[in-house]
């Protein structure tokens, strides 16, 4: 489905610095099993210098990828420095990332950012205090646990400007969809943006017309994309707004086919047809 970089492949198939370090001097996490892809990442410090950096992730190859990037590009670096690496630095040094995994780039910011937060100069964290002064941030898409600040940090690091690259960036949006009125709202609110509620690109369809319309979709835009990865996708049914649908190749079996099915198969169809369209894989 996506075209990686002899980096991505290289840093997949032989990841460096994984594992953990048992005196680190900061620990930081990102993402939830929950969700797909989590990530771990330990820094050792010494005199404001990273002196090592080892990670355990799960996810797929582009998060064991951004993940192992990421301690390459920190370790041998003052902290000063280190604190403004963004996850475009990391995607770049990767050599890019496909829109549609640019979350493992973020995680792997996210992961970084945690860690640093609650580092002092002196090496010394005081759990209680951080305890005591931790703020409960609004989240925003309860099916991924994203934040506000989350995707506000997506939006101003890499120009975002659709709801669609937001999912492609944090996963926000990217699952049951309810959430993504309230992405639209901080997109309008970023840019200062008034929406135009008169207009819009989604016309009211007759169900003769939803139907050609999800089966064109799907034979022309969503399975030449699964085809490039060696899968493919069949439409079953549909009834009503929900989508029946049944993966095939290497997309069926797949242990992100869930992934597959929500991110890409139902988010594709709810940009072009309607917000209540639910697919299902049988």
């Amino acid at each position: 489905m996506w075209d990686y970089s002899e980096k991505v492949i290289d840093h997949y198939k032989n990841p460096r610095n994984v594992g953990k370090i048992d005196n680190a001097d900061a620990i930081g996490e990102a993402g939830s099993l929950a969700c797909g892809d989590s990530l771990k990442i330990y820094l050792k410090i010494e005199n404001g210098i990273v002196t090592d950096a080892k990670f355990q992730t799960f996810g797929c190859g582009s998060a064991v990828a951004s993940s192992s990037m990421l301690t390459e590009m920190i370790i041998g670096k003052p902290v000063s420095e280190v604190r403004k690496i963004t996850n475009k630095d990391i995607a770049d040094e990767l050599g890019g990332l496909p829109p549609e995994k640019m979350h493992c780039s973020v995680m792997g910011y996210e992961a970084l950012e945690d860690a640093l937060k609650n580092y002092k100069e002196d090496g010394y964290v005081d759990l209680d205090d951080i305890r005591n002064n931790k703020t409960e941030e609004e989240v925003i898409c309860t099916c991924f646990g994203v934040t506000k600040n989350v995707i506000l940090d997506a939006i101003k690091q890499n120009n975002l400007k659709t709801v669609e690259e937001i999912t492609n960036y944090t996963k926000a949006g990217g699952a049951c969809g309810k959430c993504k009125g309230k992405i639209q709202n901080i997109l309008d609110s970023y840019y200062h943006r008034v929406p135009d509620k008169e207009v819009s690109h989604k016309k009211e369809l007759s169900p003769a017309q939803k139907i050609l319309k999800i089966n064109s979709i799907i034979e022309n835009k969503i399975s030449p994309e699964l085809q490039k990865d060696g899968g493919d996708i069949t439409l079953v049914d549909i009834d009503g707004d929900k989508v029946f649908v049944k993966l095939q190749g290497k997309c069926s079996g797949c242990k992100n086919s869930t992934l597959t099915i929500k991110s890409f198969v139902e988010s594709t169809l709810k940009d072009a047809i309607s917000d209540d369209i639910e697919v299902i894989e049988v």
